[in-house]
């Protein structure tokens, strides 16, 4: 018996109705399973969307909004939950029968693709899945850039992209005018901690945590639990690829095939699978054993910890048997992404950085010590750099900030929620209640030649509906700014 053909049988609950929960849905109703949507929130659809558009999209399905239904949890075999909804919460772990099988889409999607192996007429999408505290959208976001530039027909899912289960659900309408095929050859999966409290199915070629700071104890409680949830992805892959600048990122099973990257130099161990940056010529390169790949000045992404993404990305398409010289050709196309150590243009002689999506102090203190690196390497010691920072710290412990603002940051500017936490950590600090004037002060102590980088080691939520707004906003201040000049 299939799970799906299980699932005909069985009272299905679809806890959440944002952008996951409605994937769920698309894909329950395309098998012609019956189910029900239950949501706290009294309006969690888009503002194109209503109660009325769902009920004549799923006819025979259930929508429950306002408040979590007790009786509805308590009666269901399978709950799909969404990510962002925490099944510890009282209202929801009391009342979950001990029977019933609770999975997130992301599960849900790899017990349906494993059953493929089992049907000649198909076979399972090959996964590679990468998950860690900072890093992880950009490291993913550059293996869709090489696959496409290397004519691999892949797809982004989880934590970001489509929604995996849409896969499936568009799988008779969607074709891929590249390659003919509906389903594409590769899942480029970006897992966040709360996909992985609910995944155990996957069976990927290779996965990796890339590095681990403090992010979301508001639920996971402690940093042993984080890093346990985290490491969990290795056990789902043939092979673990880890950070050696990062001991948390080392895989549990030392039985498994392990490819490693790091800022030390890999030939100094020649008998490993080991890639790492060298010099070459006094100018730093990636590298891999005792081969030098690029020099980091012909890559638009500055910093060691893009330097690491770099790696990080090179390994996972050498796992999948992608040419490294073709990487390597093509690594220079790629640009990053928006809200991540973003250039902001401006005319006042003034360097503005958005990295609006730095969301916790691990992409802080990577974001600070690259622009770090940044200035020594062009001789700009006596150049400034100017940190914004603040909003919602999800109970993060912001002392690992002291040292790297002693050391690089000669102002810090601070605003929201958990703001005042961070300020008391800088000699140096003003606080302000917006954006707008965070960007104010900022300019009016900038000089020429400084580096002012918005990256605030906090969730947007307090002030903003995304971390996406939030940068918007600080490039639309700087822009406002920047031609009252």
């Amino acid at each position: 018996m299939t799970l799906l053909t299980d699932f005909k049988h069985k009272q299905i609950l679809v806890l959440g109705a944002g952008i996951t929960g409605m994937s769920c849905a698309r894909y329950l109703s395309a098998q012609g399973l019956c189910f029900t949507v239950n949501d706290s929130r009294a309006n969690p659809f888009t503002a194109n969307y209503s109660k009325q558009q769902f009920n004549e999209d799923f006819p025979t399905a259930n929508l429950y909004l306002g408040q979590w239904q007790s009786e509805l949890i308590a009666n269901a075999d399978v709950i799909l939950i969404s990510p962002g909804i925490d099944s510890t919460m009282d209202e929801i772990a009391q009342n979950i029968s001990a029977d019933c099988c609770v999975m997130g889409d992301v599960e849900l999607f790899c017990q349906i693709n494993n059953e493929r192996g089992f049907d000649e007429q198909s076979k399972p999408i090959d996964i590679i899945a990468v998950t860690g505290s900072n890093g992880k959208s950009t490291v993913v976001s550059l293996l869709a850039y090489l696959a496409k530039s290397l004519g691999v027909n892949a797809q982004l899912g989880g934590n970001i992209g489509q929604p995996v289960l849409d896969i499936f659900t568009n799988e008779k309408t969607t074709v891929n005018t590249c390659t003919g095929k509906t389903l594409p050859e590769l899942l480029i999966l970006e897992l966040s901690s709360f996909q992985l409290e609910t995944l155990t199915s996957m069976q990927a070629i290779a996965t990796s945590v890339l590095n681990i700071s403090d992010d979301h104890l508001d639920r996971h409680q402690t940093m042993a639990n984080y890093q346990k949830i985290k490491q969990s992805i290795y056990a789902q892959g043939k092979l673990a690829i880890t950070n050696r600048d990062d001991i948390a990122t080392n895989t549990p099973n030392h039985s498994q095939p392990i490819l490693s990257f790091g800022s030390d130099n890999p030939s100094d161990n020649p008998n490993e699978n080991q890639f790492g940056i060298t010099v070459v010529n006094g100018k730093t390169t990636l590298a891999f054993g005792e081969q030098s790949l690029i020099a980091l000045e012909q890559l638009p992404l500055a910093g060691m910890h893009n330097a690491l993404n770099y790696l990080t990305a090179l390994a996972f398409g050498y796992s999948a048997g992608w040419s490294l010289t073709e990487m390597i050709n093509n690594l220079a196309g790629f640009t990053g992404l928006a809200h991540r150590c973003q250039r902001v243009e401006s005319n006042d002689g003034i360097t503005w950085i958005n990295d609006s999506k730095a969301t916790n102090v691990g992409a802080t203190i990577a974001a600070i010590s690259g622009l770090a690196q940044m200035l020594s390497s062009q001789n700009k010691i006596k150049q400034r750099l100017i940190l914004i920072a603040g909003g919602d710290g999800k109970g993060a412990d912001f002392t690992p900030l002291i040292k790297p603002l002693a050391q690089h940051v000669s102002q810090v500017i601070t605003l929201g929620k958990d703001g005042d936490k961070i300020a008391r950590l800088a000699e140096n600090s003003s606080k302000v209640i917006s954006l707008f004037e965070a960007v104010k002060v900022a300019k009016a102590n900038a000089r020429a030649g400084d580096i002012v980088l918005l990256s605030p080691a906090c969730a947007s939520l307090d002030m903003f509906n995304s971390f996406a707004e939030r940068g918007e906003q600080f490039i639309a201040a700087v822009t406002k700014l920047s031609e009252a000049n």
